[in-house]
Formats: structure tokens, sequence, C-alpha cells
């Protein structure tokens, strides 16, 4: 800026903190009436670039409060103090099919955060900035520990909170995209959960064992495991299911012997064909309705028609009746990949007519798709998926409308967090602070 005026200041309050944390942004020395663009930018470990930007004016005093004033345009508009996060899409010209996930959490998630005269809607990185400064998310609080797991044939991530314990467990389960995807875990042992990620998918060109062979006695291998930990309350273990995951943790809530949850948590699944014996008879089931997979305008899978209409045949259906803890249920209702909200809708129809509907609690989210994650987390509509049985790499179309998604991730994940502690620590509050 020239002549005597002082130079803008950019300022983000914490400039540190955990992925579910909310931060204010504030632009002070401005003048008066000053249009400027916020952005935000993100430098993936994929190599990827995501971005997000609102059109702001300063009030009389020179001074931008992204938490009180309202973008006038943009990538969102409105009072939204997050909305420089969670409307990030890859910039102009990046490959298709992109879905933002951390891989490693023991490194955070680095967002630049600049100020830009006027309102701009591209060309950022040929613009200097006014100012500009890097905020850390992190996953992982100080303290948590991460340890791999290869035990007994299970396969696995444990974070435990700092401290001797013991903790409330988790087993996460994610869906049938595979791998080890941790974050999640990570970030719920930040809030003092003793966390297992599992891995039930592997590469068959790299692993003896197909994911697909795997069956009950492996769920159970790895519920028993976090249940016999030292630093594990073996009374206080619950399941969350994502997606496929979902399908795991209510059949072995319902039928195993071996696993007892205090309360489960499923996210974006159904209770249709479920695992009792190997995941590779529920695949076969599903395949036989592959003729049923549609496509949009883009040419993106739709798969949700694979399970519907939902069956009569209660043998094609898990029991829930037989469930005997509390359940929370968190469904999107333009989910396009599974048929989440008929199916919630459903089971809560068989818990009625078992008497257990007391135990169920469901949150159905209009407007809202399949990828429902940690709060603030960029909203991806579609992206690639791999798979595995035929190694080949599609683009499936998940569902959700931005704003609404956005609004539905952070919302679910604050009575997530309250329903575990209501049925894990009772109502007490044990979670560690970055």
């Amino acid at each position: 800026m020239s002549g005597n005026s002082v130079c803008p200041l950019l300022d983000i309050v914490p400039r540190r903190g955990l992925a579910d944390e909310k931060f204010k942004i504030i632009v002070k020395n401005l003048s008066p009436g000053q249009p400027v663009t916020l952005h935000s930018l993100i430098h993936s470990e994929d190599n990827d670039f995501w971005e997000a930007f609102g059109h702001y004016v300063s009030d009389a005093k020179g001074t931008v409060k992204v938490a009180e004033m309202e973008s006038l345009g943009g990538s969102f508009e409105g009072v939204e103090p997050m909305g420089l996060l969670w409307s990030m899409k890859p910039v102009p010209g990046s490959r298709p099919g992109l879905r933002f996930r951390k891989k490693d959490v023991r490194n955070p998630v680095a967002v630049r955060i600049s100020v830009y005269a006027g309102h701009i809607s591209n060309g950022f990185k040929e613009k200097p900035a006014l100012a500009y400064t890097i905020t850390e998310r992190w996953y992982i609080a100080p303290g948590v520990s991460r340890v791999d797991v290869k035990n007994n044939g299970i396969r696995g991530t444990l974070f435990l909170p700092p401290g001797p314990g013991p903790f409330p467990g988790i087993l996460d389960l994610w869906g049938g995209g595979g791998g080890l995807v941790e974050y999640r875990s990570a970030l719920l042992a930040s809030h003092g959960y003793a966390t297992l990620v599992l891995e039930y998918f592997f590469n068959k060109d790299k692993e003896e064992t197909s994911g697909e062979d795997l069956g009950n006695k492996y769920f159970e291998a790895a519920f028993t495991f976090l249940k016999e930990h030292p630093q594990v309350a073996s009374d206080r273990v619950a399941l969350l299911g994502l997606s496929f995951g979902t399908s795991v943790a209510l059949g072995m809530a319902a039928y195993s012997t071996v696993i007892c949850p205090a309360c489960l948590v499923c996210i974006s699944g159904s209770h249709i064909h479920p695992v009792k014996d190997s995941l590779s008879d529920v695949f076969s089931k599903m395949g036989k309705n592959i003729h049923k997979t549609r496509y949009d305008e883009n040419n993106y899978i739709i798969w949700r028609d694979l399970l519907l209409p939902i069956p009569t045949d209660p043998d094609q259906k898990v029991d829930v009746g037989k469930i005997k803890c509390p359940l929370l249920m968190v469904v999107g209702e333009d989910d396009q990949n599974w048929p989440s909200a008929e199916s919630a809708e459903d089971m809560g129809k068989m818990m009625e007519n078992a008497g257990n509907r007391h135990l169920l609690t469901l949150l159905s989210y209009p407007g809202t798709g399949h990828l429902i994650e940690p709060p603030y987390s960029p909203h991806v509509r579609s992206s690639n998926f791999m798979i595995a049985q035929e190694k080949k790499k599609v683009i499936v179309l998940w569902g959700g409308e931005t704003k609404l998604h956005s609004y539905a991730q952070e919302d679910s994940w604050q009575k997530i967090l309250k329903f575990l502690k209501q049925h894990l620590y009772h109502g007490s509050d044990a979670t560690p602070k970055l």
C-alpha cells in the first residue's frame, strides 16, 4: 500500500488447532469500506492444490471479521466462519475425480490464508497478496500415540490418548474403498478414545489374503484385541462404521457372541446383505444387481439402486431387532451411493416391531451425500474409486449440496461426540486439548 498507509494485518486464532476446531480470521488496517478477497490454499500430499475464496468489504474501522461478516460472493456466501475450508475445491485445471484425504496424520494440513485487494475470482497465483499467513490443522493432539498393529492376523493402527488410561475404545471401520484411513481415528483419540482403525480390504498383489475372504473371526479378533488392551476399558468399547463398514458393524452387533459393543455409530450405510460368514458372500449377492447401476449426465456411477427396493425377506437384512446397545444412525438424504435414508427408515420399523426402537437415534440430513466426514472437510460430490475386484478406476457420484452437506458434517460430528461421551464416558469430560 502506498503513502503513509499501514500494511494490512491478517490474523488467525488459533493459528494451530485440531481439524474439527473452529478458527477466527481477522483482517485489520484496511481502508474503511475496502473490498477484499480472502483466499485459502492447500497443497495436498497427492501434490494437488485446493482452494476457496470469499468476497468481503471492510467495516468503518477498516476491519474484516470472517466469523461475523457476510461473504458477498466467491465459493461461499453469507456469514460462514469456516467457509474457507469446507467450500474448498481443486484449483482449475486439476486432475479429475479428486478427493481430499489426509494420509500422514503425524503432520498437519497447512492452510495458507491470503487477502487480496478487490473482489477477484481467479488468477490468485499471479496476483500479489496484501498479506498472508499459515494455519495448521491437526488430526492428532499432542501426546496421542500412534501404534502399528499386526497381531493375530489383524492389521490396523491404534491411537491412544495421552495418559495411562484405561480409556473407552472404538473400533473404526471404513468402507469398500480399502486401505488404512487414519485421520478419523486420530481425531477420535484426540477426544479421549483409544481408537483402532482396521484394514480389511487388502491389495491382492501385495497380500496373501484378499479382504473379500475375511469374515466374522477377523473382526472378532480385532474387537478382542482392542478390548483386552491394558489401556482400554473392556466394558466400554464401541463400533463405528462408515458405508460398507456400517454393514459390518451392524452384523457384528446383531450376531456375534464375541463382539458386545457398548454403543454403535453407523454413517451412510445399510442393513441389507448382512455380513455373516465372509465378505465375498456379500459382494456376490450385490454383484447380482450390478445391472441396476445408473449413470448421471457426466457418466459418473450411481450405485444406490443395487440395494433397492428394500427387501422384505428378513434373511436379506441384518436382524437389527437383536441389537442390544444404543445405536446412532447418520444418513444423508442425497446419498447417491447407498440407500442409507431408506435403510434407516426400514431399520426403525424393524426395531419398533422387535421392541428395541428406543435404542435407535437417527440423524437425517437433507442435501447431504454419502461422504460424511469430520467437520470442515471439503465437500466432494464425486471422486475416483477403485473397484478392487476388477482393478478398475471409475468416478462415483456420492451426492450432496456443498453448504447443506458441510452443515451436516459439523452438526453430526458434534452429536457423534456427544453420543460417544454419553455412552462411553457416562457424561464425564476427559478430552485432551491441543
